[in-house]
């Protein structure tokens, strides 16, 4: 499992010209994508790093200040967004292969587990529809990304 997690200002995910997911921040972007040789519990992982990483700036600080806090710590939104190119393997040939991703039947159970999670959290989630063509809009503050893996 892996996840790309940007802190925003502003991010969006829209299906068919329509907005379907979108925070303000500040706020984690979170592309997730799900491995077919997961372990059942990878998910908890990963959504527990997004929950508690400390790469957001304290509450009330600007961006610019010490990346000092977690997205539970500030009350942070998250747009988690389901991507299962994340998982696509670019070592040999000029075309990724996507055989180590999940099947859909498996990553949007994951992905409908970490996002309980993340409200159980306590946190305000978004998300984008599983499976769709979607388009991500972000503004990306630092930036400051980091890539998760469980």
């Amino acid at each position: 499992m892996r996840a790309v997690v940007s802190t925003v200002s502003h991010a969006s995910v829209t299906v068919d010209g329509k907005i379907v997911g979108e925070v303000e921040g500040p706020a984690l972007l979170a592309l997730v994508g799900v491995g077919a040789d997961d372990s059942p519990e990878a998910w908890r992982t990963v959504a527990r790093k997004i929950a508690e990483l400390r790469i957001l700036p304290e509450k009330d600080q600007p961006w610019e200040s010490t990346r000092n806090a977690s997205a539970v710590d500030v009350g942070a939104s998250v747009l988690l967004v389901s991507q299962f190119t994340l998982m696509g393997a670019t070592a040999k040939g000029r075309r990724p292969s996507w055989s180590a991703a999940a099947p859909g039947e498996v990553a949007s159970v994951f992905i409908d587990k970490m996002v309980d999670y993340l409200r159980h959290q306590g946190l305000t989630v978004e998300t984008g529809i599983f499976g769709a063509m979607m388009k991500v809009d972000s503004v990306n503050e630092g930036p400051f990304t980091v890539i998760v893996e469980a």
